[in-house]
């Protein structure tokens, strides 16, 4: 494995081997890490500070199945706007509504790719019509519905 360099910090294996462990599962006690990892519990606290001040490790979050929360649609939204330069006050608008969960500024032919969370295609057409659309800027949108999320995972350190 090579080195990684991370404002003038060395991310080594030991590092590497204790995030794939916790990206698997955040839940896992250092000491359970440490025992696999053959060093001491303190040595994974200490990398694990080094990690979030280094800004590697950005938090740690619950993660829960929208559609069993009442979610059952997820769309994903080709946002274009009338002009590049109102990314920034349109973007501010968009993070008030609750439903949008992922924003991109991309490439191509949008300005912005949105992913939402509704509860049907009545709540879809509110968000839609009633909030995204009013935004400032958003020149039009398109909606492309998810029928089956097949693949969700986070990158893998090897």
């Amino acid at each position: 494995m090579s080195h990684r360099k991370a404002q003038n910090l060395e991310i080594d294996n030991l590092d590497i081997q204790i995030l794939s462990i916790l990206m698997k599962n955040a839940t896992t006690p250092y000491t359970e890490i440490a025992k696999e990892l053959i060093v001491s519990g303190g040595t994974i606290h200490v990398r694990m500070k080094k990690l979030e001040e280094m800004g590697v490790i950005k938090g740690a979050s619950l993660e829960v199945d929208p559609q069993k929360l009442g979610y059952d649609i997820t769309a994903f939204l080709g946002i274009y706007l009338e002009k590049g330069s109102q990314y920034n006050e349109a973007v501010k608008q968009l993070k008030t509504i609750k439903e949008i969960v992922e924003l991109h500024y991309t490439t191509g032919e949008w300005s912005i790719f949105a992913k939402i969370v509704c509860h049907d295609t009545t709540h879809l057409r509110e968000v839609l019509n009633e909030q995204i659309q009013g935004v400032k800027g958003i020149q039009r949108t398109e909606t492309f519905i998810s029928l089956e999320e097949s693949i969700r995972r986070q990158i893998t350190l090897e």
